[in-house]
């Protein structure tokens, strides 16, 4: 039989989830010879055998990869001249440069959980137990090949048990760099105290028990910790993070117990339990009677402290809250350990830092910023290269829809297939802040960094671009940022003395959706978000764009407004109402009788409102989605103020929402004949949304007492409408028939679900975001894409 020899090159996650024994063992079973090898970018395996076996070696490639293993491609060469392999061997990891990935956090496998479990294992116990299909990756990287020499774990040489399972093929954990057991790995401890190891742990589940407040290190920072069945502990860390309303994130023991809190679908249950698991924002179960009555029917075993249930102010007023189960060692043993102590089912585990600044790293950060907030600090000395924050995602027709990036996905690239050469660094936005570097067609979106207006995520940002800029072996031609002059982000950018290239906020969202999409073509860009610096100088936030990878045309926007009293607009809502009405009504006396039977403001306030508005003081011209959702939140009387960034916008989608579940009969405001000579004039200059009308609208019927939640679900409509008949009026200009929907603005599903309902009515073509999110943390992905196009055209 004629014998051939295959060079095979895999390309993906290939590093550090026991790729080369599994390749090993593959090739043992169909009978191969040769070797594979770890080149950095890719795994290269010399494959010799009789064709049938060759082919039946490739077959388990492609189809039995290792669990955590992500195959983007693979590339098969014929060798004609290459000597005879006696056997199949391992070889060292060899550097080579090409395309990198680098594999994300991956959560403890079921495998390490039982070890973890087992009185009769090595491991039982052990905080830190891994394998190479779970454990620590991109947080514990210095560079590449993933060998153990280039991560944090060098610190820690291993016992001779340990390194004989890191040397074996035949073990789970060959060549698992991360590799460690009670004696030779990272250790446990309470900062400013005695206790470590077993000691730290039962004093940390102690104090949890109590009622107290822990800050406790992960595996890509710090978390503030405490029962989330106790109102009264939770109320205590609301008071000391200055955190009135924010949601606070919920760790669940195990899928059963998110079920009796939560709504969990098939699909929900599987990422919520798979090897990412990120915080998934679930609807709650009605706390009905009867729904208690039936759960401590069905678990009579419970203890009643087991029983107990999500308190309220963990998500107050919020028909949903965010849940993840454990995927750290030490916080499955905060659930379970054999001290004897019954510790609840949920914990709230919400990011461990003082507001504005990034997410608490390492001992110093935390003695500093969060000793005043916590009872105790559990730590360890496993360095933490990379802060990685808590993935965040939401559902929407039954797939996932990323509110925030980062630990389990990033820094995985979204590939877009044009002729792309180059490489560019995206700085990203000034909240959300995630960065991007690109690399031919290859985009990499950093973990999400925090809020820039702290000088503390300003220095993180910095730091972790040099530390991405190493690990992907980049030398960007260009830097790429936001047009805003004074956004940190934009400084970042400049201060790398690369060639700066400014790309205008709304654009970026724009570009952001159709390189997650792969989209090539012109679109229609709906841009709905909170501000944007406009290239007229202006405010943006509701715009409609014509756009492609080499520029855009603003076609159409919301009626623009004042908004006045500067940055504090974006917190009070009312100050933009008021503002709204007196557009509306042009006269002093009657915005002011609105305003007091809306019950806004008080009169001095509103007087002082009118003023500045009259004399143009502290007050810019705005077409801001974001803050017109907070003006109709605050007409409605839902919410006059916010706490967190989006907090009344919120609470309006929930009215609309709570409103569509009864859906009464609608008197809706008359959207009036449309006049061709009208639409023709808007498209010569742009087409403005006429939202002016619609405040209005639920000015006068709110008070006129039609129920604000209904009023709420009118306002979500007739925006939808607007924007599908805006959308419609520039196809019928321009024959372009795709849309892309982009911003923050569309983390509302509602809108979002009656947007793209309704262009599909029409027969657009309809593009939105999936796994890169919608609000500012993806729109450094679209600014490198359009840097990446500069490049090609020699600008």
């Amino acid at each position: 039989m004629q014998v051939m020899t295959k060079k095979i090159r895999v390309y993906g996650i290939v590093q550090g989830v026991g790729f080369r024994p599994t390749v090993s063992r593959h090739a043992s079973a169909a009978g191969i010879t040769g070797n594979v090898c770890n080149k950095g970018p890719y795994v290269e395996i010399f494959a010799q055998g009789e064709e049938k076996c060759v082919k039946d070696f490739l077959e388990r490639l492609e189809k039995q990869p290792p669990k955590r293993a992500a195959i983007l491609k693979i590339s098969v060469e014929d060798l004609e001249e290459c000597g005879q392999f006696d056997d199949f061997q391992i070889i060292e990891s060899e550097k080579t440069k090409g395309e990198i990935f680098v594999s994300p956090d991956i959560a403890i496998c079921d495998e390490c959980k039982k070890e973890m479990y087992d009185p009769k294992d090595r491991r039982y116990l052990h905080p830190f137990i891994n394998c190479t299909c779970c454990g620590p990756r991109l947080t514990i990287l210095d560079a590449l090949p993933y060998d153990r020499e280039r991560t944090s774990m060098k610190e820690f040489p291993m016992c001779p048990d340990c390194a004989s399972e890191y040397e074996d093929p035949a073990t789970r954990r060959y060549d698992a760099q991360p590799v460690c057991c009670n004696d030779c790995g990272p250790e446990v401890y309470l900062t400013g105290r005695e206790e470590r190891g077993r000691a730290a742990i039962i004093a940390t589940r102690k104090m949890i028990h109590d009622g107290g407040i822990v800050a406790i290190k992960g595996i890509g920072g710090f978390h503030l910790c405490c029962d989330a069945t106790n109102e009264e502990a939770v109320q205590r860390l609301r008071t000391l993070k200055n955190r009135p309303a924010k949601p606070f994130a919920v760790m669940a023991r195990d899928v059963e117990a998110v079920k009796r809190e939560c709504l969990v679908n098939e699909v929900q249950k599987e990422i919520l339990d798979g090897h990412q698991k990120p915080i998934l924002l679930l609807e709650k179960r009605k706390k009905s009677i009867e729904k208690i009555t039936e759960h401590v029917a069905e678990n009579m075993m419970e203890t009643d402290e087991n029983s107990a249930r999500i308190c309220e102010s963990v998500a107050p007023g919020n028909p949903k809250v965010g849940v993840m189960l454990p995927y750290a060692p030490v916080q499955m043993l905060l659930f379970q350990y054999d001290d004897g102590i019954q510790m609840p089912d949920f914990l709230v585990m919400t990011s461990g830092n003082i507001s504005g600044a990034p997410i608490c790293r390492d001992d110093k950060e935390a003695v500093e910023e969060l000793s005043h907030l916590c009872d105790l600090i559990l730590s360890h000395d496993r360095k933490i290269r990379i802060r990685a924050d808590d993935s965040v995602m939401d559902f929407y027709k039954g797939e996932p829809y990323m509110i925030r990036r980062s630990r389990g996905y990033a820094p995985l690239p979204t590939m877009v297939t044009m002729p792309w050469k180059g490489q560019v660094l995206a700085a990203g936005g000034e909240l959300k802040n995630t960065f991007c570097i690109g690399v031919d067609g290859r985009f990499y979106l950093s973990p999400y960094v925090g809020d820039l207006e702290d000088l503390r995520t300003v220095k993180a940002l910095q730091e972790t671009i040099h530390r991405f800029e190493t690990l992907l072996e980049v030398e960007p031609e260009v830097a790429a940022c936001d047009l805003h002059p004074k956004y940190n982000s934009t400084v970042v950018a400049e201060e790398l003395g690369l060639p700066v290239v400014k790309i205008q906020h709304h654009y970026a969202h724009i570009l952001s959706c159709m390189a997650e999409n792969d989209w090539k073509e012109q679109v229609i860009g709906v841009a709905f978000d909170g501000t944007g610096y406009g290239t007229d100088g202006t405010i943006w936030g509701g715009e409609l764009l014509l756009a492609d990878y080499h520029g855009f045309e603003r076609m159409g926007s919301i009626e623009p407004f004042l908004q006045i009293g500067g940055d504090i607009s974006a917190k009070e809502g009312w100050r933009i109402a008021v503002s709204l009405i007196y557009q509306q009504t042009q006269d002093k006396e009657q915005t002011m009788e609105s305003v007091k039977k809306l019950n806004l403001c008080s009169e001095p306030e509103c007087k002082v409102i009118l003023a500045m508005a009259d004399r143009k003081m502290n007050a810019v011209t705005s077409t801001s989605a974001g803050r017109l959702f907070d003006a109709v939140s605050a007409i409605l009387g839902i919410r006059t103020k916010s706490t967190f960034e989006g907090e009344a916008s919120m609470a309006l989608e929930f009215a609309a929402e709570a409103y569509e579940e009864e859906l009464w009969e609608i008197d809706e405001p008359a959207d009036g004949e449309s006049d061709p000579d009208e639409e023709k004039k808007e498209l010569e200059d742009r087409l403005i949304m006429k939202t002016g009308s619609l405040i209005k609208y639920l000015t006068e019927k709110k008070t006129e007492g039609i129920q604000a939640e209904k009023l709420a679900y009118i306002f979500h409509q007739k925006l939808a409408d607007l924007i599908t008949d805006g959308c419609r009026k520039i196809r019928k200009k321009t024959k372009c028939n795709c849309v892309a929907l982009s911003g923050g603005v569309f983390q509302n599903r509602l809108l979002l679900r009656m947007v793209e309902e309704g262009l599909e009515k029409e027969h657009f073509t309809v593009l939105r975001h999936h796994l890169i999110p919608a609000n500012d943390g993806g729109i450094a992905l679209g600014q490198a894409a359009y840097a990446m196009q500069y490049i090609q055209e020699g600008k």
